[in-house]
């Protein structure tokens, strides 16, 4: 149902450099536009219109065991909240958005994996329907519901859990390290294609007593976990197949990594938390993380390096200054590539005041937008580009990073928008960092990715590959050489 989306494009049509002060335009028009709605769709949609949207965008977290307020997986329930679903779901890219993924469709790289946003025309039927009465219509057209989600985006091939932990309604902020290792159930050495981490708890469904701001719904912020193999600590994983391991963080989606690497497990390897955040909820919870792993097939070896490079500030700086009230607060962190990259995801990570970050490659004269996405603290995302569009990189590009802050009474985040807001762990802190995943490329192998690259998508000189600065550097000009020149 989604629209489909190409990393190319046709230089007649580049008429325009995105620096900042357009970002910000562009920000301003997106926040006031419901165009998506203003189109209104059939006077005469029903249930049997709306119901496959639901189930293959919504029910995910919308069903009866899992964990948003309410079901959508019936009519008579879905009924009852067409209004807050027009609403949430017209909001489009922004904090408070159903679904929650946030990346900006005007600007922009396009091809995500995972993606799990709203066509327009989704929206304008949902749209619709709410303006209608939300009508059933005929019920032998609508399509029966779906078997209840296990709540697993990926295909785990084995899932493992952490021990309990228990925060009290009104305990302060805790950080620290969870005691006792999880033991992992491999007998050989084994490749990770993709991991998901979700926290499980008894809070219910709905926390009205409890807490309205971030986080309400979960008591772990965030866990940093590794992987470590048998004989090993913390303090030798670098080197012994533990690696990088993406961060745990509230209402994170899973993590998928490159068709050509990903982190190893080792047989008889263990995981183990060296840094967990725990936060109240306003009422006593206990809660445990599940860790699924879904493998690449025994045999598979990694073609590249996988790194993964953390981008701007890390929280312990004093370059973060929000003043209290203030609605558009913009951070800027510039860093330059050292080596050949490939980015695989882009994962903004800011605190409750952030509402937005682009990512941007400056490479000589070219200065592109990679990737312009909404945020909420609420629902961190991790956005994996598609085979056709991960940004290659040469070394000596500079990464530029946007941010746009807002600590006013305006973000329902933020618990007191008088305060002032600096840099710092906690939830009512900040940080302002891009943790995504990449992987460094030889001079031999950068330029055989870009050869691919101008395959995959059929380029031609006349094109522009959005990502990829020297892309069309090897294909040749029609009529600059003879047919038989060679190099």
């Amino acid at each position: 149902m989604h629209q489909s989306n190409r990393t190319i494009i046709n230089t007649a049509k580049l008429s325009q450099k995105v620096g900042s002060f357009l970002l910000f335009l562009s920000f301003m028009g997106a926040a006031q536009s419901l165009s998506a709605q203003e189109a209104i769709a059939d006077p005469n949609v029903t249930f049997a219109d709306v119901a496959p949207i639901l189930y293959e965008n919504c029910i995910q977290c919308h069903n009866p065991e899992g964990g948003a307020p309410m079901s959508l997986m019936d009519f008579e329930t879905a009924k009852i909240y067409a209004p807050l679903i027009k609403h949430r779901t017209g909001i489009k890219d922004r904090m408070g958005a159903m679904p929650p993924w946030y990346h900006e469709r005007d600007i922009g790289l396009q091809s995500f994996k995972g993606d799990m946003s709203l066509s327009n025309d989704e929206i304008a039927i949902l749209a619709a329907w709410a303006d209608a009465g939300a009508p059933l219509g005929d019920s032998e057209l609508v399509p029966p519901a779906p078997d209840v989600p296990t709540g697993w985006t990926i295909e785990p091939d084995f899932i493992v859990r952490s021990g309990p932990i228990t925060v009290g309604a009104n305990e302060p902020d805790w950080w620290g390290i969870i005691d006792g290792a999880i033991e992992i159930p491999l007998d050989e050495d084994r490749y990770v294609k993709a991991v998901q981490v979700r926290e499980v708890n008894d809070i219910g469904s709905s926390n009205l007593s409890g807490r309205h701001t971030v986080g309400g719904k979960y008591i772990i912020h965030h866990a940093a976990y590794t992987v470590i193999a048998p004989n090993s600590n913390i303090f030798q994983i670098a080197g012994e197949g533990g690696g990088i391991w993406p961060v745990h963080e509230v209402g994170r989606n899973e993590d998928r990594f490159d068709d050509e690497t990903g982190p190893l497990i080792k047989a008889g390897s263990q995981i183990i938390l060296p840094s967990v955040h725990l936060h109240s909820a306003g009422v006593e919870a206990t809660a445990h993380l599940e860790f699924g792993f879904e493998l690449f097939p025994p045999g598979f070896e990694p073609k590249y390096e996988r790194v993964s490079v953390s981008i701007g500030n890390l929280g312990d700086g004093v370059d973060i200054d929000i003043p209290a009230g203030d609605g558009l607060q913009v951070l800027h962190t510039y860093s330059v590539l050292e080596k050949h990259t490939k980015i695989i995801a882009f994962e903004p990570h800011l605190h409750a005041p952030g509402e937005r970050m682009c990512l941007e490659a400056i490479w000589g004269s070219h200065q592109e937008t990679l990737s312009c996405v909404g945020y909420d603290h609420n629902w961190v995302r991790k956005y994996t580009f598609g085979t056709d569009a991960q940004p290659l990189l040469p070394k000596g590009t500079i990464v530029h990073m946007i941010g746009w802050m807002n600590n006013s009474e305006s973000n329902s985040n933020i618990p007191d928008a008088r305060n002032w807001q600096g840099s710092g762990n906690r939830s009512v802190a900040n940080m302002f960092l891009e943790l995504g995943l990449e992987v460094h490329l030889t001079d031999d192998e950068f330029v055989q990715e870009m050869e691919d690259r101008v395959k995959m998508l059929g380029a031609t000189k006349s094109d522009y590959v959005l990502g990829c600065p020297l892309c069309l550097a090897g294909v040749p000009t029609p009529g600059a050489k003879p047919e038989d020149w060679e190099e």
